[in-house]
């Protein structure tokens, strides 16, 4: 069983950064691919991006490439989504996820465990 609780979002102005994290619990973190999804009102939950358990492959989705960056840290078992040029579109509240496999979580099918999800609000 793996527990996944995230934080560090908040209100900001266009243009701004924040930096997200989710922290999990249990001793198998590593093996673990990791992504961070989001959710705006009346719309969706869609995929934003996701890290395998090494670390060395990343994918994000196109509307966050080039702004965003997925990164963990296995020895404090840990995912920070550093968000850069944030837009009003981006204001959603997001979601940490786990799973076996990144392409699969990539695609949310092969998602095993999510956390409560924390707002982050951009005003434009």
């Amino acid at each position: 069983q793996v527990q996944l609780a995230e934080s560090g979002g908040g209100l900001v102005q266009a243009g701004g950064s924040l930096r997200l994290s989710c922290a999990a619990s249990g001793r198998t973190f590593s093996s673990y691919a990791m992504g961070w999804f989001r959710q705006a009102p009346g719309k969706e939950r869609e995929f934003v991006a996701a890290i395998s358990g090494s670390g060395g492959s990343t994918y994000y989705a196109d509307s966050v490439n080039g702004r965003f960056t997925i990164s963990r840290d296995n020895a404090k078992n840990t995912v920070h989504l550093q968000m850069t040029s944030l837009k009003a579109e981006d204001t959603a509240v997001y979601y940490c996820a786990a799973g076996k496999e990144a392409v699969r979580v990539v695609m949310a099918v092969g998602v095993d465990y999510w956390g409560q999800g924390t707002q982050v609000a951009v005003s434009s």
